[in-house]
């Protein structure tokens, strides 16, 4: 059960490497850490999501950096959130003692995780609690390239090698003497408060770490009382909820795709991308997400963060940072050998400036639900849409690099040219629909062909399915589930219904678990396999659902939930063979669809349209 009392389990790392499962994700709203069941604290970028790490450890043990707080000889341990909160409590049982460590990246007295006024300062808050025994406590904080340290005022302050432009403040209550790296022996009853702080830094004021975890908490709960879910999975559904916030630039609007950058799927391949930005195609999926679980505020946060990084960018960007700006080139960090020494390491993403048509739908769907929800769309706006819509209709049958991303000379892909429809039938009824100037009923005269051609040319009748090049034929890949989601086709459609089938029984990899597609038929210019992509298994039991196999929806919902860390944490990607986790974690996209599909599968039960 999430957030429920959980199980004392033996911490063992993986080639020396936290396991993914292992590890718990708290953030602020503008960044976010990931902690390790031994009580490190193995991941952060400072002060913002796509900042350059002060601890990546996970992705070089050696080098990477950490914040460390644990008792020495840990036998088992075990991990919990507080309920409904970005508050994480660890347990860590010794040979002497038992001892509880409570992190959290504190929000501000009185917030509103809805409110947009950003921090001047950024806190990690760690509570140390003896409740049994005694203890002998390690202190060690190594930020990632090493740093400077100097005694001041209430604690150390710290230069971080690779961050020359933030400043860092340790204040603990206890003395650190012993500069970045301290010990201690602790008592049962006996507690200890560490505050590594950056940005604008309040020397002065009092340190409590239990009130600023309280605050904390408390403003997370304040934010779960939007929450409106009565159906599957309640329980993981409201932690997908809290992890999908993690997710979000507060601030912003934006959500990125993952907070982690280079997490390998699988184990050993080369199939290691930054992904702390922000898709576009992300996007509709998740404001359909949240606004039906009761956080329109957060929908329509994001529908105006696409619409502005449109607007800004003067071009369709299939993927913008988190602050609507341009994402950096690629580069390879030879300085890290990568998780589990999977090798390289990247920042930045190369497959920003690709070809990929869906844009034009993505944005154009993102337009149609903002004025759906009231928002207004301005003649500037509305002329670069329009444009869009124009130039879906120019592309559709253009080759282009995928929904996949494949970093080859590309295709013609199925649901790239299924999003250029969704471009031209969203401009025609916004057009229709707001008195917009443009020609409707050409756009949607042009809709109507692409649908057609999807169904008709793109529809292989030996293999019975429709497949993932329009015209000439291919396999099929994952992302032809999508198509109900996006109003091309039904889900009931008797070629759709074929094609659910054929991706099930050529893609499946066992346990309702699905890959991509598949690489000796569609090679994507990248050496070796990968694991199976946990989205594309919601998209199976969205497309069940709207054929009416509810049993088989909720059946295999089930199993995908049941796959979650103890925290209710899910990766991108899990490797069948072992059922491990495998890419940047956590996945957003992962709890989108843990919210979608529980949220379709419940109204589907109850014969709700």
């Amino acid at each position: 059960m999430v957030d429920a009392e959980p199980a004392f389990r033996p911490v063992r790392p993986r080639d020396g490497f936290p396991a993914l499962e292992d590890l718990g994700l708290i953030g602020d709203g503008a960044t976010a850490a990931l902690v390790g069941l031994d009580g490190g604290v193995v991941w952060l970028c400072v002060p913002g999501f796509d900042a350059e790490p002060l601890f990546c450890g996970l992705l070089d043990r050696t080098g990477g950096g950490r914040f460390e707080v644990a008792p020495d000889g840990v036998v088992e341990a075990r991990q919990r959130y507080l309920g409904d909160t970005g508050v994480l409590v660890t347990e860590l049982r010794t040979a002497t003692g038992l001892v509880r460590l409570t992190d959290a990246l504190a929000l501000r007295s009185g917030a509103d995780l809805a409110d947009d006024t950003p921090a001047d300062r950024g806190e990690l808050v760690r509570l140390v609690e003896v409740l049994d025994g005694t203890a002998e406590v390690r202190v060690d904080l190594e930020p990632h390239g090493g740093a400077i340290a100097r005694a001041a005022l209430g604690g150390l302050e710290i230069q971080a090698a690779l961050l020359p432009g933030v400043r860092l403040h340790l204040r603990s209550s206890h003395p650190l003497n012993g500069g970045l790296r301290n010990r201690y022996t602790l008592r049962g009853g006996d507690r200890m408060e560490l505050v590594l702080s950056w940005g604008r830094v309040h020397r002065h004021h009092r340190l409590d770490a239990g009130e600023s975890l309280d605050q904390t908490a408390a403003a997370w709960r304040r934010w779960m009382t939007g929450f409106d879910y009565a159906g599957p999975q309640e329980a993981l559904v409201r932690r997908a909820a809290v992890t999908l916030k993690l997710c979000d630039h507060w601030v912003n609007g934006s959500i990125v795709a993952a907070p982690t950058s280079s997490l390998p799927a699988p184990v050993g391949g080369v199939r290691n991308w930054d992904y702390r930005y922000t898709w576009i195609r992300d996007a509709a999926f998740a404001v359909f997400a949240m606004r039906r679980i009761g956080f329109g505020g957060e929908a329509d946060a994001f529908l105006g963060w696409v619409l502005d990084a449109f607007e800004q960018s003067r071009r369709p960007r299939i993927m913008y940072t988190p602050a609507g700006g341009p994402v950096p080139d690629e580069r390879v960090d030879p300085g890290l050998r990568g998780y589990r020494d999977s090798a390289p390491v990247r920042w930045g993403n190369g497959a920003a400036d690709q070809r990929q048509h869906d844009v034009y739908g993505e944005i154009l769907d993102c337009a149609d639900q903002w004025s759906r929800a009231g928002g207004r769309v301005e003649p500037g706006l509305w002329d670069g849409l329009a444009g869009l819509a124009d130039a879906a209709a120019r592309t559709w049958r253009q080759p282009d690099q995928g929904i996949w991303e494949v970093r080859n000379e590309g295709h013609v892909y199925t649901y790239s040219a299924a999003m250029c429809q969704v471009a031209l039938e969203r401009a025609a009824g916004m057009a229709e629909r707001l008195d917009l100037p443009g020609p409707a009923p050409r756009w949607r005269a042009t809709a109507d062909r692409i649908r057609r051609a999807i169904v008709e040319d793109g529809w292989d009748d030996r293999a019975q399915t429709i497949t993932e090049h329009l015209g000439n034929g291919g396999g099929v890949d994952a992302s032809l589930l999508a198509l109900p989601l996006r109003r091309v086709i039904p889900a009931d459609h008797p070629r759709m219904v074929a094609t659910t089938r054929a991706v099930t029984e050529r893609l499946g990899a066992g346990g309702g678990l699905l890959h991509r597609y598949r690489h000796d038929e569609s090679p994507d210019g990248i050496p070796g396999d990968e694991g199976a992509f946990l989205l594309c298994s919601f998209w199976l039991v969205d497309n069940l659902t709207g054929q009416g196999r509810l049993e088989e929806a909720a059946a295999l919902y089930t199993s995908l939930c049941d796959r979650a860390s103890p925290l209710g944490l899910l990766p991108e990607q899990i490797d069948p063979a072992t059922g491990e986790f495998a890419g940047n974690f956590p996945q957003a996209f992962s709890h989108i669809g843990v919210i979608a599909s529980g949220v379709n599968l419940s109204r589907a039960m109850a014969g709700v349209s």
